[in-house]
């Protein structure tokens, strides 16, 4: 097995005044050539957003776009005629295929927001753009992974064009588990959102990530403390 740590403090990092941003792979300003994307995951960005602010109507195109809301209420409006707001314990998606337009602002006026927002290479161009999201409750989290994204749309998760499944998981401290691939010969991308965790021979820490390769079978995890953790399992 290949562990490569990628600590919260080595990442591209911004602050624009109404919005801070943290890049774990090249976005934007920043570039590193050893960070263009990891496997079929090309983009993992930590945001917090102003109160009040966000980012103006942009396009995107051929790029599945999963947005998770940690902390406050993001407002979302698109070119299909979507307007939502997506908070924390709730994940979206969108299928930018052809072409798609859209907006992020901050829902209140008061209060900043956390978001992670992630972009993954599809499996096929040109695809007609879409987009959904669903609100997950916590405890379906407790203990175990709870599968918020696949390619089929399976057990109330959200589908994209990719053989790729996100999972979150919230694990007590001393609490061993381990994470199973759903498709041999996939790599796995770790993201602490919270916590303290011993992964194989490796302690990563609240922001860090860990690329994950030559999985045999499944990756042994232990909790230091309580934790909560983003797997992103995608192809190579």
């Amino acid at each position: 097995m290949k562990l490569t740590v990628h600590r919260s403090g080595c990442r591209g990092h911004f602050n624009h005044g109404w919005l801070k941003t943290w890049h774990t792979f090249s976005f934007a300003s920043y570039y590193n050539p050893d960070r263009m994307h990891f496997g079929a995951l090309r983009v993992l960005n930590d945001d917090i957003v102003q109160a009040g602010m966000g980012f103006g109507t942009h396009p995107h195109d051929n790029m599945e776009i999963i947005t998770i809301v940690l902390d406050g209420e993001l407002e979302h409006r698109d070119s299909m005629g979507n307007g939502s707001v997506i908070r924390p314990g709730e994940v979206q998606v969108m299928s930018a295929g052809t072409g798609i337009q859209h907006s992020e602002f901050n829902h209140s006026e008061t209060t900043d927001i956390n978001l992670l927002q992630i972009w993954v290479f599809p499996d096929k161009k040109n695809v007609e753009p879409r987009y959904d999201q669903v609100k997950f409750q916590e405890d379906e989290m407790n203990g175990n992974w709870r599968t918020v994204v696949s390619p089929d749309g399976k057990d109330n998760t959200l589908w994209i064009n990719q053989q790729a499944w996100f999972s979150l998981g919230v694990f007590s401290p001393e609490t061993a588990f381990s994470y199973q691939l759903k498709k041999p010969g996939n790599i796995l991308y770790l993201f602490v959102i919270s916590g303290d965790v011993n992964v194989e021979s490796e302690t990563i820490h609240q922001r860090d990530g860990l690329c994950i390769e030559e999985i045999e079978n499944n990756v042994s995890m232990k909790a230091n403390k309580q934790s909560k953790l983003l797997a992103m399992e995608i192809p190579v």
